[in-house]
C-alpha cells in the first residue's frame, strides 16, 4: 500500500504531522476563513484511516458514516435534524451518520484521526 502514509509497524505524530490543503466548497463556508487540511493513513479491509483538520468559523457538511478521535482543538457540531450537538475537544471520541447534515463551529483549530 504505497498510497498511504502510515507503514505496518510504525507511528506517526498525528498532532504535529503535516496534512494536504483539502480546499472547502465556498458555499459551505458561513463565516471566517477555515482552512481544511487531510491525509489518508492506511486503508483496513474496505475502511480508511486518516487525519482531517479544520480551522477557526463556522462550516456547513453532509456527513459520510465515521468514528473520529479528536486530537486537539474546540468545535461544536450542530445537526439540521435536531439531534443535539456535540462539543468536541481533545479526547472527544465521536460518531456520524452518512447523509447527516451539519454545521461545525471551530473555536480552536480541531484535528481529528477518523476511521470511515
Amino acid at each position: 500500500m504505497t498510497d498511504h502514509l502510515l507503514a505496518p509497524n510504525a507511528v506517526l505524530q498525528g498532532a504535529d504531522m503535516a496534512l494536504a490543503d483539502n480546499p472547502l466548497a465556498p458555499d459551505d463556508v458561513v463565516s471566517g476563513s477555515p482552512r481544511s487540511g487531510i491525509v489518508s493513513l492506511a486503508a483496513v479491509g474496505d475502511t480508511e484511516v486518516g487525519v482531517w483538520e479544520l480551522g477557526v468559523g463556522v462550516v456547513q457538511d453532509t456527513e459520510i458514516d465515521e468514528v473520529f478521535v479528536v486530537l486537539s482543538g474546540e468545535a461544536t457540531v450542530d445537526f439540521a435534524d435536531g439531534t443535539p450537538s456535540l462539543e468536541l475537544r481533545a479526547g472527544s471520541i465521536g460518531r456520524l451518520a452518512a447523509g447527516a447534515r451539519t454545521t461545525w463551529t471551530v473555536r480552536e483549530t480541531l484535528r481529528k484521526v477518523y476511521v470511515a
